[in-house]
């Protein structure tokens, strides 16, 4: 997707930046239009480098390719962030004096506008009004959020998180394939009791499951959660289940399938647990040099899942997810193709968890292996990764 970012003058243009990291780690294209007023808060080689692109910012050079207008045609999201209170009123009175301005006017493009400014600017009859012709005209605006502003001052005005302002943008324009379709999605590790302070878990911080859920939210999917041992759910899953062991995972699933189309096992479910967890903390001291536990095997979730979806006769597409030490992408294949056999499952996500190196990270690089032998090798952010599962489950659906 191509996206304009535009940059006005104001103490917080350099959020900007994580701005346009974020976007363009999550694998758009990235066009950076400062102000010159933009300009004296930060320099355009910072913008450059961060958005991989030139920066441009002078209406009257290169007039020959009559770049705002191509500028327009070529953009699919338009954010401006921040948004001065100057910005608003030249943008609601149709003022097109700069490249900005004239970009806004050429696009079709969604616009979404972050504003910033102090509070009395912000509260002014004149910018509300501003506003509320912006928004009648169907730019979203992103209010500003209450906190520390310039000085000792702080109330509303102060420019929204970078993150914040990405997700309000990309939901606003994202398409809605999956409109109607019931997504169940796992996420996090489960961990297993030794006794009430201890417990066997693993790694698995939940962020490519999480991922996976706000992207199915987002184009349209009502989506419950199954968080194991998450401590944080962004706000935009409103439908979340918090277990800890694979035995509760196990049975919010049951309790979930039969009213689903789509299920998603992102999370790391223990193989085994412990046969006689501790009712007390197991003290060191009672223990000596030496604890044993004896461990049973877990149930398997996603097989047992599959196995009652094909006796049940059940309309569930269901995938699940393989992390593997491969010592390269041939051998991480024949491990995914393995796995996808031995579940049954229509998609198998793997990735080679060697050394690591995706654990809670905000990347990932995985395999996605369907029973038709599609084979789809994704690299990028973990939302990346999430659009790029999304769109495979949508064209197996739409066969």
């Amino acid at each position: 997707m191509h996206v304009i970012v535009g940059i006005t003058g104001g103490i917080a243009a350099y959020k900007a930046t994580s701005i346009i990291r974020l976007l363009t780690e999550a694998g758009h294209t990235v066009k950076v239009i400062p102000t010159q007023n933009a300009l004296r808060f930060i320099g355009a080689t910072t913008l450059e480098a961060l958005s991989h692109n030139t920066v441009d910012s002078d209406l009257y050079t290169d007039v020959e390719s009559v770049k705002h207008v191509s500028l327009g045609q070529e953009a699919d999201l338009v954010i401006v962030a921040p948004a001065s209170a100057s910005f608003l009123a030249r943008y609601a009175a149709g003022i097109a004096d700069d490249l900005l301005g004239n970009t806004l006017l050429v696009t079709k493009a969604p616009v979404v506008l972050a504003p910033a400014m102090h509070t009395e600017m912000w509260l002014h009859a004149a910018t509300q009004k501003n506003i509320q012709t912006l928004t009648d005209r169907g730019v979203q605006i992103l209010e500003p959020a209450v906190g520390r502003l310039t000085g000792d001052d702080a109330g509303i005005g102060r420019l929204p998180e970078p993150e914040d302002i990405v997700e309000f943008a990309l939901t606003k324009i994202s398409r809605q394939d999956f409109a109607g379709k019931r997504f169940l999605i796992t996420a996090g590790g489960t961990r297993e009791e030794i006794d009430p302070v201890r417990f066997i878990g693993n790694k698995s911080s939940g962020k490519q499951g999480i991922a996976i859920a706000i992207e199915a939210a987002h184009r349209g999917a009502d989506v419950t959660l199954i968080a194991a041992s998450v401590s944080h759910v962004p706000p935009e899953i409103q439908k979340v289940l918090h277990v800890q062991s694979a035995q509760q995972l196990g049975d919010a699933i049951d309790e979930n399938l039969g009213s689903c189309d789509v299920l998603i096992m992102a999370a790391a479910v223990a193989d085994f647990k412990v046969l006689n967890p501790a009712a007390n903390k197991l003290k060191r001291s009672e223990l000596g040099d030496h604890l044993q536990l004896e461990l049973v095997a877990n149930e398997d979730i996603l097989a047992n899942a599959v196995k009652r979806i094909k006796t049940q006769g059940l309309s569930v597409l269901t995938v699940g997810f393989a992390a593997e030490t491969a010592s390269g992408p041939l051998q991480l294949e024949e491990l995914a193709k393995s796995k996808l056999a031995n579940k049954g499952c229509d998609l198998i996500v793997a990735n080679n968890v060697a050394n690591g190196a995706v654990f809670d990270s905000d990347t990932n690089n995985v395999l996605i292996l369907s029973q038709t032998g599609r084979s789809v090798a994704t690299e990028g952010s973990k939302r990346l990764v999430a659009a790029e599962l999304l769109d495979v489950i949508n064209d197996l659906q739409s066969k």
